[in-house]
């Protein structure tokens, strides 16, 4: 005799036990195990009303797996991929806008030390690194100068 198979909800905390999801996430992974799509529904709502399954929860842990190496504007195509609402993510995006410079210049010390670039092409490739993370060109141009 094997287990039981797991309930929709049951599988469902597992997911969430390992880390946040998005209801848009949790949705995809449950689909393929439900009767219904309304039965995936009824579980995220049920989830939902518990306090399992959050947003806010969610965004914070997306910044604070994400902020030390990415820019706001790669964190918010992250975000905005699991349909959240732009309330969430407006708020999240104001406060990761406050600390950019400096997220910016601790991803670009840890890969080329705290040296400004000797040249136009080493210049040019350490800001494509950086924008490559999602930071803002402003905020770039003024890492890579070797701004303070």
């Amino acid at each position: 005799m094997g287990m039981p198979p797991l309930s929709l909800k049951g599988r469902a905390l597992k997911y969430l036990a390992r880390r946040e999801h998005s209801r848009l996430e949790l949705a995809r992974k449950l689909a393929p195990h439900a009767q219904s799509p309304d039965e995936v529904e009824a579980v995220l709502d049920a989830l939902q009303a518990a306090g399992w399954l959050s947003e806010e929860r969610f965004v914070e842990s997306v910044v604070h797996r994400k902020a030390a190496r990415l820019g706001a504007a790669r964190i918010r195509q992250e975000l905005q991929g699991h349909g959240l609402s732009s309330e969430a993510v407006a708020e999240t995006l104001q406060a990761l806008n406050a600390t950019e410079f400096e997220r910016a210049r601790a991803v670009w010390t840890r890969r080329f030390g705290d040296q400004a670039a000797s040249d136009p092409g080493e210049r040019a490739r350490q800001m494509r690194f950086l924008a490559a993370r999602g930071f803002s060109p402003e905020i770039i141009r003024r890492v890579v100068r070797g701004e303070g």
